[in-house]
């Protein structure tokens, strides 16, 4: 990205900043909401402890001689942070090794009686099996009665928004958005989204979250499939564990169940999700380097070319967001194709603002929200973007 003048890499260390309260606050937290979840014995007790100390007191500590994945984390920059505080390292890069170090505590990755359990399974299936998803699935039944490209744009932006996605579903009052000051949607690239999806090829969708939020995901996947926007599908989502909410491979499994075993039509949306599962329109893929420290643009070869050979690539939500644009301070007005000009093929990210890095805004709408709302409207979660790199 020669001409892009080079801007700092965000650290957990600025007092008062939103990443500071991730590494301080946060995280304390989630290692606290575990430990109640499930039944640990003294040695995830001790384990939890020493992360606990470690990440708020302390400095980041290797991985076990014998961890199965030492290598890769080698590659990924962890001799360079090792020694140093967890606020003074890169945010992605200590968030992510924060969870990595949070599995290691509970003995996800074994040998043992909890190898392999979700520590966050627990609250995933409380809100995959929630009042407000039950309402978000009778929309569907609604939904079915309108056209095929308002049902599309529904399904977008119940994707796009995750947890709201009953927002997606209510098309009443279109108009809102341009009434609003400011607007939810800062920025929408969805006309250029939809012509790239011509019925050819495959959509490749880096998933986000589990729960309320992958149902939205699956079910727009399943409308692409049916209506021939795609041929093919591939659902990327994290080989273990991650980020609290992260879509793993058992995540899928249980969306679709839940989808099933609903009344109406999001039964038939499981049915279809199912059967594109069994003949190969959809596959799931967790690639090692979903769970890595690092931006898109270090992606491997492998997948560089996976990614490449796609139609499309949909990058769903705030984490694959920093990854793709780069988690660094740029100014909002900065133009996302550029910081995108790294990625291997037409590429659209769909994301709720939930942390403080964003791109491509024009200057009249950076200005709006700032009078409006300083800068919480970055962090806040109100408001989302739809933006596209053909």
């Amino acid at each position: 990205m020669p001409d892009i003048p080079p801007v700092p890499v965000i650290l957990g260390n600025e007092p008062g900043a939103f990443p500071r309260s991730v590494l301080a606050e946060r995280h304390p937290a989630i290692i606290r909401q575990v430990r109640e979840a499930f039944p640990y014995g003294p040695e995830q007790h001790r384990g939890l402890d020493e992360l606990l100390v470690s990440c708020t007191e302390g400095v980041v500590e290797p991985l076990p001689a014998d961890a199965h994945d030492l290598d890769r984390w080698k590659t990924w920059g962890i001799d360079g942070c090792v020694g140093r505080s967890w606020f003074d390292v890169p945010w992605l890069w200590s968030e992510s090794y924060f969870y990595r170090r949070l599995l290691e505590a509970v003995g996800y990755f074994g040998p043992g009686a909890w190898q392999g359990i979700d520590p966050f399974r627990p609250f995933k299936l409380a809100e995959l099996h929630s009042r407000e998803t039950d309402e978000e699935l009778a929309a569907l039944d609604d939904l079915a009665d309108r056209p095929e490209d308002e049902q599309a744009t529904a399904l977008l932006h119940g994707s796009l928004w995750g947890n709201r996605a009953d927002l997606g579903f209510r098309l009443s009052d279109a108009e809102a958005e341009d009434r609003a000051a400011v607007p939810g949607l800062v920025a929408d690239d969805s006309g250029t989204l939809w012509s790239l999806l011509t019925g050819e090829g495959a959509l490749c969708l880096i998933a986000d979250n589990a729960g309320r939020e992958l149902i939205p995901d699956l079910l727009l996947i399943a409308h692409l499939l049916a209506h021939g926007r795609v041929e093919r599908a591939v659902l990327h989502v994290k080989p273990y564990p991650y980020y609290v909410s992260d879509a793993t491979t058992a995540d899928v499994v249980d969306a679709l169940r839940r989808l099933t075993d609903a009344p109406g039509r999001a039964a038939e949306y499981g049915r279809r999700l199912w059967a594109a599962m069994a003949d190969g329109r959809l596959t799931v893929r967790a690639h090692p380097f979903s769970c890595a420290p690092l931006p898109y643009a270090d992606m491997p070869d492998d997948l560089r070319t996976e990614l490449a050979g796609a139609t499309l690539t949909v990058v769903k939500g705030d984490l694959n967001y920093r990854r793709l644009v780069g988690d660094r301070r740029w100014p909002p007005t900065t133009p996302f194709a550029e910081v995108t000009a790294h990625f291997p093929g037409r590429v659209a990210a769909l994301r709720t603002l939930k942390s403080d890095v964003v791109t491509g805004l024009d200057a009249d709408t950076e200005a709006a929200l700032v009078a409006a709302e300083g800068q919480r409207w970055r962090t806040g979660g109100t408001h989302a973007l739809i933006q596209v790199r053909p």
